[in-house]
């Protein structure tokens, strides 16, 4: 946006054939305060950029079609529960044209509720301003109050990407919050615990639902979203897999399937009858995101193990336990569905035979 005109940016790296073509352009500009060349945003002038264009160098349209959808699998987003809520007088709602961009958008439901929610608490932090007033000075006080509330790096992130939604894809202004200052991507080892511990926890499950959940959480290292996506038939006992659907990033992949495991499914099959999703609550409902952490939760505390484990960690052990035993790393990278092998390394700092060979000094 410049002077309240939607303008296209043309920003490059230096190159004599690209500023050439940029002058045969209509009316093109140049901004000190975006440091790049801009000409008015029409239909026909994006048609001229691609013409001069082609061939020549990678132009980035997606600013240019806001409404692309995110995601490609059949999730229902709800945003229903949002426009239904009973509301504390006085409290400030997101914006309508908000919540239809994210239906448009078909983003997961979990990063609905997210945005929705950091949105509202930032507009309520100015509840008295409008919010086409509020600007990078407002955005960055904001910031710094969340900041002083010691909120991880985490969470500032997911507010800016909140608040950027409404500026950048809502209102259409892709430029304007170029200058916010992100915090630095912090870099955590995972935690993970013995396998004697991971055997201390299942053993300390009296309920047969709750071993086959905590042994197909660890023993195939499941993210606990894609236990609770599982169903009957993506369990393949001839094969000894497990097919995972739709999983992080809209990726389907399989992954291992423990005999161990199996032979309690086949009892608790017997016992409980699922009759679509393999763990299933009242009503043969999806069994619930609380319940799953409530049982891994309890069975660590009746095992005596100090540390908080949690689903997640019991993933994280998998990953580490195949490492330690010299399963390749690609293959780990595969069974975990991870787009990156970068992501998949950071089990290196943790597993135990990376330092066995090391000879301690004091030694």
């Amino acid at each position: 946006m410049i002077k309240d005109q939607k303008m296209i940016g043309i920003k490059f790296s230096p190159d004599k054939l690209i500023q050439n073509l940029i002058k045969g352009l209509p009316n093109p500009k140049w901004s000190q305060q975006y440091n790049m060349a801009y000409i008015p945003n029409t239909k026909e002038n994006l048609g001229i950029l691609f013409t001069t264009f082609k061939g020549i160098v990678w132009i980035n349209y997606n600013k240019f079609h806001p409404n692309k959808p995110v995601n490609t699998t059949n999730e229902i987003v709800d945003v229903q529960w949002f426009r239904k809520r009973i509301i504390v007088p006085g409290y400030r709602l997101c914006p309508e044209e908000y919540l239809l961009k994210l239906e448009l958008k078909k983003y997961a439901n979990s990063t609905v509720k997210t945005y929705v929610t950091y949105f509202e608490t930032f507009i309520n932090h100015y509840r008295e301003r409008k919010l086409e007033t509020l600007d990078e000075r407002d955005i960055r006080a904001y910031l710094q109050v969340l900041i002083q509330r010691n909120v991880s790096n985490s969470y500032l992130n997911q507010v800016i990407n909140s608040i950027k939604f409404y500026y950048e894809v809502v209102l259409g202004m892709p430029n304007r919050f170029y200058e916010i200052e992100r915090p630095r991507k912090q870099h955590k080892l995972p935690k993970v615990i013995s396998k004697e511990e991971i055997i201390a926890v299942i053993d300390s499950t009296n309920n047969l639902k709750h071993r086959c959940i905590i042994k197909m959480l660890y023993g195939s290292g499941l993210r606990r979203s894609e236990l609770l996506n599982l169903k009957i038939k993506d369990i393949d006992s001839k094969r000894m897999l497990i097919r995972v659907e739709n999983s992080k990033g809209n990726k389907d992949r399989y992954t291992l399937l423990s005999e161990s495991a199996l032979k309690d499914l086949r009892l608790y099959f017997k016992e409980w009858k699922p009759q679509e999703y393999l763990f299933e609550g009242r009503k043969a409902t999806k069994y619930s995101a609380v319940s799953v952490l409530g049982v891994v939760k309890n069975a660590a505390i009746k095992a005596k193990i100090t540390q908080n484990v949690t689903p997640h960690v019991l993933r994280h052990s998998f990953a580490t336990h195949l490492l330690e035993s010299g399963v390749d790393l690609r293959q780990i990278q595969v069974l975990l569905g991870h787009g990156s092998s970068k992501t998949t390394e950071i089990y290196t700092h943790v597993a135990t035979n990376t330092f066995k060979e090391i000879k301690n000094p004091l030694d």
